[in-house]
């Protein structure tokens, strides 16, 4: 009888998945992911049985990552491609801009993939910062980096972003494709429309990004789709320190006017109830 190690032809190690507690190897895997079988319009027919169970699922996503980050300090999320080679331009920038965050005091919150990702929050931990992976359930799994010291797996793309937006004081956005776009322009339109307060955003990589600019500028503000002050929205830099400056700033300058707000509403409460007071000492009182 031959000896066995267990293993049938073609069932090495492959692939791996993650789901909370469970997990997915080899033909377990499926060729879905959540966000594909919440939002695919062909299976309506079992909307009443299984969506149900799908809204307490994305439920308790949120749950799980407003408990993970409700005590994580100032961040900011740093977003670009997981295509990158880490010899790359844009994955040097990233480390020193991962780094230059960590020694300001913010922790560094990244998709947790490779690539920019991984960059960021490599230069983070080496600087003795927090750093942040939000990772998403995708076709092909690309697994949390090595660097991240904090690590939440999602399903569903809109509770992921939700913690990227919730738990940042800023963005910085490096070179990066489809999905960089994204985050980029969310954040613009959070900001513009008010759903967010004063939200600093930064580009980084101007070579990248300064045709986008330009079109932006020339294309889309000179037909009136945008105002030209929502171009203020954005800085554009490759200048690390500047990058850092500009979000500490407008941190401080959000401060400021919160402050200042809370000072207006405490002084105009006092003066109320000081002219209460008075309009009340002023009334005759009634004698037997």
């Amino acid at each position: 009888m031959s000896q066995s190690n267990g293993r049938e032809a073609g069932r090495g190690p492959g692939q791996e998945r993650h789901r909370g507690a469970v997990t997915l190897r080899r033909g377990a895997i499926p060729s879905s992911t959540a966000d594909q079988r919440l939002l695919d319009s062909r299976g309506r027919g079992d909307w009443k049985t299984k969506d149900a169970w799908r809204a307490l699922r994305i439920l308790a996503e949120f749950v799980e990552g407003f408990d993970t980050l409700a005590d994580v300090p100032s961040a900011v999320s740093v977003f670009g491609s997981a295509r990158s080679a880490p010899d790359s331009a844009e994955c040097q920038l990233a480390e020193q801009v991962g780094g230059a965050l960590a020694r300001a005091g913010y922790a560094v919150i990244t998709g947790g993939g490779p690539g920019v990702m991984e960059a960021a929050n490599r230069g983070a931990s080496e600087a003795g910062g927090l750093s942040v992976g939000l990772g998403i359930e995708l076709p092909f799994e690309q697994g949390i980096n090595d660097w991240v010291d904090l690590a939440i797996d999602f399903r569903y793309f809109f509770a992921r972003k939700t913690m990227f937006v919730k738990y940042a004081q800023a963005f910085v956005v490096l070179p990066g494709g489809f999905g960089t776009m994204d985050e980029l322009f969310e954040a613009l339109t959070l900001v513009q429309t008010g759903k967010v307060t004063r939200f600093p955003v930064v580009l980084m990589g101007v070579a990248y990004w300064q045709g986008l600019l330009d079109w932006l500028r020339g294309t889309m503000a000179a037909t009136g789709k945008i105002g030209p002050v929502d171009l203020d929205l954005i800085c554009l830099t490759d200048d690390v320190n500047e990058a850092v400056r500009y979000i500490v700033s407008a941190e401080a300058a959000l401060s400021a006017e919160q402050e200042a707000v809370r000072e207006e509403a405490v002084a105009r409460t006092g003066a109320d109830q000081h002219a209460a007071a008075e309009q009340a000492a002023e009334q005759p009182r009634d004698h037997d």
